[in-house]
Protein backbone atom coordinates (compact mmCIF):
# COMPACT_ATOMS: atom_id res chain seq x y z
CA UNK A 1 0.00 0.00 0.00
CA UNK A 2 1.35 3.83 -1.17
CA UNK A 3 1.00 6.17 2.01
CA UNK A 4 -0.14 8.83 0.95
CA UNK A 5 1.82 12.65 1.38
CA UNK A 6 1.32 16.22 2.46
CA UNK A 7 1.75 18.24 -0.94
CA UNK A 8 1.42 21.85 -0.78
CA UNK A 9 0.15 23.06 -4.15
CA UNK A 10 -2.14 21.76 -7.37
CA UNK A 11 0.07 22.79 -9.69
CA UNK A 12 2.38 19.87 -8.71
CA UNK A 13 0.08 17.28 -9.10
CA UNK A 14 -1.98 18.68 -12.28
CA UNK A 15 0.91 17.78 -14.91
CA UNK A 16 -1.14 14.86 -16.34
CA UNK A 17 -4.96 16.24 -15.66
CA UNK A 18 -7.16 17.11 -17.51
CA UNK A 19 -10.49 17.26 -15.21
CA UNK A 20 -11.11 17.40 -11.57
CA UNK A 21 -14.47 16.60 -9.89
CA UNK A 22 -14.22 18.60 -7.07
CA UNK A 23 -15.88 18.71 -3.73
CA UNK A 24 -17.76 22.12 -3.13
CA UNK A 25 -18.69 22.30 0.67
CA UNK A 26 -14.87 21.97 3.03
CA UNK A 27 -12.82 22.55 -0.46
CA UNK A 28 -14.23 25.91 -1.69
CA UNK A 29 -16.16 27.22 1.44
CA UNK A 30 -17.17 26.53 4.81
CA UNK A 31 -21.30 27.71 4.44
CA UNK A 32 -20.06 31.22 5.88
CA UNK A 33 -17.02 32.10 3.53
CA UNK A 34 -14.93 31.31 0.45
CA UNK A 35 -11.30 30.38 1.01
CA UNK A 36 -9.86 32.29 -2.18
CA UNK A 37 -7.10 30.39 -2.33
CA UNK A 38 -8.58 26.89 -3.58
CA UNK A 39 -11.24 29.63 -6.01
CA UNK A 40 -7.91 30.94 -7.37
CA UNK A 41 -6.26 26.85 -7.89
CA UNK A 42 -9.25 26.44 -10.01
CA UNK A 43 -9.85 29.32 -12.13
CA UNK A 44 -5.67 28.66 -12.93
CA UNK A 45 -6.28 24.88 -13.69
CA UNK A 46 -9.08 25.78 -15.88
CA UNK A 47 -7.12 28.62 -17.63
CA UNK A 48 -3.97 26.20 -18.32
CA UNK A 49 -7.44 24.34 -20.56
CA UNK A 50 -8.58 21.95 -17.80
CA UNK A 51 -12.28 21.06 -16.88
CA UNK A 52 -13.53 21.55 -13.38
CA UNK A 53 -17.12 19.69 -12.62
CA UNK A 54 -18.37 20.65 -9.00
CA UNK A 55 -19.33 17.43 -7.21
CA UNK A 56 -21.92 18.40 -4.59
CA UNK A 57 -24.22 16.32 -1.68
CA UNK A 58 -26.04 19.50 -2.01
CA UNK A 59 -29.53 18.29 -1.94
CA UNK A 60 -30.69 22.03 -3.79
CA UNK A 61 -30.45 21.49 -7.82
CA UNK A 62 -27.53 23.57 -9.72
CA UNK A 63 -28.99 26.78 -10.34
CA UNK A 64 -29.40 27.23 -6.50
CA UNK A 65 -26.23 25.91 -5.43
CA UNK A 66 -24.72 28.32 -7.96
CA UNK A 67 -26.88 31.42 -6.39
CA UNK A 68 -25.54 30.05 -2.73
CA UNK A 69 -21.96 30.19 -4.69
CA UNK A 70 -22.35 33.78 -5.74
CA UNK A 71 -23.59 34.89 -2.40
CA UNK A 72 -20.43 33.43 -0.90
CA UNK A 73 -18.37 35.07 -3.58
CA UNK A 74 -17.15 31.90 -5.03
CA UNK A 75 -16.95 33.12 -8.78
CA UNK A 76 -17.80 31.89 -12.04
CA UNK A 77 -14.75 30.85 -13.32
CA UNK A 78 -13.51 28.42 -10.78
CA UNK A 79 -15.73 25.83 -12.68
CA UNK A 80 -17.43 24.54 -16.02
CA UNK A 81 -20.04 22.36 -14.24
CA UNK A 82 -22.20 21.53 -11.36
CA UNK A 83 -23.31 17.82 -10.61
CA UNK A 84 -25.80 18.14 -7.33
CA UNK A 85 -27.21 15.16 -5.02
CA UNK A 86 -30.58 17.21 -5.71
CA UNK A 87 -30.38 16.96 -9.58
CA UNK A 88 -30.07 14.04 -9.06
CA UNK A 89 -33.29 12.83 -6.58
CA UNK A 90 -35.50 15.52 -8.98
CA UNK A 91 -34.43 13.04 -11.35
CA UNK A 92 -36.35 10.43 -9.45
CA UNK A 93 -38.78 12.30 -8.20
CA UNK A 94 -39.88 12.97 -11.69
CA UNK A 95 -40.72 9.42 -12.32
CA UNK A 96 -43.15 9.34 -9.53
CA UNK A 97 -45.62 12.29 -10.49
CA UNK A 98 -48.36 13.15 -8.03
CA UNK A 99 -47.54 10.37 -5.44
CA UNK A 100 -48.24 11.85 -1.62
CA UNK A 101 -44.38 11.92 0.06
CA UNK A 102 -43.61 13.05 3.25
CA UNK A 103 -40.28 15.60 3.37
CA UNK A 104 -37.90 15.74 6.08
CA UNK A 105 -35.85 18.69 5.67
CA UNK A 106 -36.22 22.72 5.60
CA UNK A 107 -37.67 25.04 3.59
CA UNK A 108 -34.94 26.19 2.05
CA UNK A 109 -34.39 22.88 0.48
CA UNK A 110 -37.35 23.47 -1.98
CA UNK A 111 -35.84 24.04 -5.08
CA UNK A 112 -35.30 20.67 -4.63
CA UNK A 113 -39.06 20.32 -5.76
CA UNK A 114 -39.96 23.18 -7.32
CA UNK A 115 -41.49 22.77 -11.20
CA UNK A 116 -42.42 18.73 -10.38
CA UNK A 117 -46.25 17.89 -9.96
CA UNK A 118 -46.17 16.46 -6.38
CA UNK A 119 -48.32 16.09 -3.62
CA UNK A 120 -46.95 17.03 -0.02
CA UNK A 121 -48.83 14.70 2.36
CA UNK A 122 -48.38 13.68 6.32
CA UNK A 123 -47.20 10.66 7.02
CA UNK A 124 -49.78 8.26 7.29
CA UNK A 125 -50.74 9.15 3.44
CA UNK A 126 -47.12 9.20 2.21
CA UNK A 127 -46.07 6.57 -0.26
CA UNK A 128 -42.41 7.42 0.23
CA UNK A 129 -40.20 10.24 2.36
CA UNK A 130 -37.45 12.49 0.71
CA UNK A 131 -35.03 13.93 3.55
CA UNK A 132 -33.17 16.53 2.80
CA UNK A 133 -31.83 17.87 5.97
CA UNK A 134 -32.94 18.14 9.48
CA UNK A 135 -35.81 20.68 9.97
CA UNK A 136 -33.15 22.90 12.59
CA UNK A 137 -30.05 21.65 11.79
CA UNK A 138 -28.36 24.16 14.43
CA UNK A 139 -30.29 22.52 17.51
CA UNK A 140 -31.58 19.20 16.63
CA UNK A 141 -29.79 15.51 16.06
CA UNK A 142 -30.81 12.61 14.16
CA UNK A 143 -32.19 11.27 17.32
CA UNK A 144 -35.12 14.17 17.63
CA UNK A 145 -36.44 12.30 14.64
CA UNK A 146 -36.37 8.85 15.82
CA UNK A 147 -40.56 8.70 16.63
CA UNK A 148 -41.23 9.84 13.04
CA UNK A 149 -38.74 7.19 11.63
CA UNK A 150 -40.44 4.49 13.64
CA UNK A 151 -43.71 5.46 12.53
CA UNK A 152 -42.53 5.34 9.06
CA UNK A 153 -40.82 1.57 9.47
CA UNK A 154 -44.21 0.42 10.34
CA UNK A 155 -45.86 1.44 7.01
CA UNK A 156 -42.55 0.47 5.17
CA UNK A 157 -42.03 3.66 3.69
CA UNK A 158 -38.76 3.66 1.42
CA UNK A 159 -36.54 6.60 1.71
CA UNK A 160 -35.18 8.81 -0.92
CA UNK A 161 -31.85 10.85 1.02
CA UNK A 162 -30.92 13.86 -0.96
CA UNK A 163 -27.98 14.89 0.96
CA UNK A 164 -25.88 11.45 1.98
CA UNK A 165 -23.35 13.80 4.09
CA UNK A 166 -23.47 13.32 7.44
CA UNK A 167 -21.88 16.30 8.59
CA UNK A 168 -20.62 19.36 7.45
CA UNK A 169 -18.39 22.50 8.76
CA UNK A 170 -20.66 25.88 9.03
CA UNK A 171 -17.93 28.29 9.64
CA UNK A 172 -16.26 26.71 12.94
CA UNK A 173 -19.53 24.26 14.00
CA UNK A 174 -20.27 20.90 12.88
CA UNK A 175 -23.69 20.42 11.76
CA UNK A 176 -26.14 17.07 10.57
CA UNK A 177 -27.34 16.58 7.18
CA UNK A 178 -29.39 14.69 5.79
CA UNK A 179 -26.95 11.68 5.44
CA UNK A 180 -27.43 11.12 9.02
CA UNK A 181 -31.29 10.57 9.52
CA UNK A 182 -30.95 7.84 6.50
CA UNK A 183 -28.52 6.17 8.18
CA UNK A 184 -30.69 6.15 11.47
CA UNK A 185 -33.40 5.15 9.53
CA UNK A 186 -31.26 2.43 7.71
CA UNK A 187 -29.77 1.21 10.74
CA UNK A 188 -33.39 1.00 12.31
CA UNK A 189 -34.17 -1.21 9.21
CA UNK A 190 -35.74 1.66 6.53
CA UNK A 191 -35.43 1.26 3.07
CA UNK A 192 -32.96 3.83 1.92
CA UNK A 193 -31.60 5.34 -1.76
CA UNK A 194 -29.09 7.42 -1.29
CA UNK A 195 -28.45 9.92 -4.49
CA UNK A 196 -24.94 11.34 -4.29
CA UNK A 197 -21.59 10.81 -3.07
CA UNK A 198 -20.11 7.94 -2.96
CA UNK A 199 -22.47 6.54 -4.95
CA UNK A 200 -21.30 5.78 -8.55
CA UNK A 201 -24.44 7.67 -10.18
CA UNK A 202 -22.90 11.41 -8.75
CA UNK A 203 -19.50 10.65 -10.29
CA UNK A 204 -20.76 9.44 -13.64
CA UNK A 205 -22.88 12.48 -14.42
CA UNK A 206 -19.71 14.25 -13.80
CA UNK A 207 -17.87 12.48 -16.33
CA UNK A 208 -20.41 12.91 -19.10
CA UNK A 209 -20.67 16.43 -18.72
CA UNK A 210 -17.02 16.46 -18.46
CA UNK A 211 -16.61 14.77 -21.97
CA UNK A 212 -19.26 16.97 -22.93
CA UNK A 213 -17.24 20.15 -22.69
CA UNK A 214 -13.93 18.56 -23.79
CA UNK A 215 -15.46 16.72 -26.98
CA UNK A 216 -13.90 13.52 -26.30
CA UNK A 217 -14.09 10.72 -23.55
CA UNK A 218 -11.34 11.48 -20.93
CA UNK A 219 -9.25 8.66 -19.20
CA UNK A 220 -9.95 7.88 -15.96
CA UNK A 221 -5.79 8.36 -14.97
CA UNK A 222 -6.15 11.94 -16.52
CA UNK A 223 -8.99 12.88 -14.36
CA UNK A 224 -8.45 13.27 -10.10
CA UNK A 225 -11.53 14.06 -7.81
CA UNK A 226 -10.92 16.52 -4.60
CA UNK A 227 -12.66 16.26 -1.38
CA UNK A 228 -12.77 16.26 2.52
CA UNK A 229 -14.95 13.81 3.05
CA UNK A 230 -13.91 9.85 3.60
CA UNK A 231 -16.89 8.22 3.50
CA UNK A 232 -18.09 10.42 0.56
CA UNK A 233 -15.44 11.92 -1.40
CA UNK A 234 -12.69 9.40 -0.98
CA UNK A 235 -14.65 6.42 -1.40
CA UNK A 236 -16.79 7.70 -4.20
CA UNK A 237 -13.46 8.43 -6.08
CA UNK A 238 -12.23 4.95 -5.40
CA UNK A 239 -15.40 2.91 -6.20
CA UNK A 240 -15.25 5.54 -9.77
CA UNK A 241 -11.64 4.50 -10.02
CA UNK A 242 -10.04 7.76 -10.11
CA UNK A 243 -7.38 9.10 -7.34
CA UNK A 244 -8.30 11.68 -4.55
CA UNK A 245 -6.20 14.61 -3.23
CA UNK A 246 -7.66 15.21 0.17
CA UNK A 247 -8.41 18.38 1.58
CA UNK A 248 -7.52 18.09 5.43
CA UNK A 249 -8.84 21.40 6.67
CA UNK A 250 -12.78 20.39 6.41
CA UNK A 251 -14.48 17.78 8.45
CA UNK A 252 -11.19 16.30 9.51
CA UNK A 253 -9.34 18.64 10.27
CA UNK A 254 -9.23 17.73 13.76
CA UNK A 255 -7.76 14.28 12.81
CA UNK A 256 -5.43 15.92 11.02
CA UNK A 257 -3.84 18.90 12.49
CA UNK A 258 -0.85 17.58 14.47
CA UNK A 259 0.27 15.58 11.72
CA UNK A 260 3.28 15.73 9.38
CA UNK A 261 3.79 12.53 7.97
CA UNK A 262 1.48 9.27 7.50
CA UNK A 263 2.26 5.75 8.26
CA UNK A 264 0.61 2.78 8.14
CA UNK A 265 -0.92 2.74 11.23
CA UNK A 266 -2.08 6.13 11.05
CA UNK A 267 -3.25 5.73 7.85
CA UNK A 268 -5.43 2.76 9.06
CA UNK A 269 -6.85 5.31 11.80
CA UNK A 270 -7.34 8.15 9.46
CA UNK A 271 -9.36 6.20 6.17
CA UNK A 272 -10.08 2.48 7.70
CA UNK A 273 -10.23 0.10 4.90
CA UNK A 274 -10.74 2.84 2.55
CA UNK A 275 -8.25 2.91 -0.03
CA UNK A 276 -5.89 5.97 1.61
CA UNK A 277 -5.95 9.19 -1.20
CA UNK A 278 -3.72 10.09 -3.87
CA UNK A 279 -2.05 13.01 -1.42
CA UNK A 280 -3.28 14.93 0.88
CA UNK A 281 -3.02 19.00 0.88
CA UNK A 282 -4.08 21.51 4.14
CA UNK A 283 -6.27 23.61 1.80
CA UNK A 284 -6.58 23.67 -1.81
CA UNK A 285 -4.01 25.96 -3.31
CA UNK A 286 -2.17 26.34 -6.86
Amino acid sequence: MTLPRFAPHLRDLVHDTDVLISDIWGVVHNGVVAFPEACEALQTFRKQGGTVVMLTNSPRPTPAVQEQLRELRVPDDCYDDIVTSGDLSRHYIATRPGEPLYQIGPDRDGPVFHGLDIDFAPLERADYIVCTGLLDDETETPEDYREILLTALKRKLPMICANPDIIVERGHKMIYCAGAVAELYRELGGEVTFYGKPHRPAYQRAFELATARRGMAVPRERMLAIGDSVRTDLAGANNFGIDCVFVTRGIHSAEFASLEEIDATTSKQLFGDTKPPFVLMRDLRW
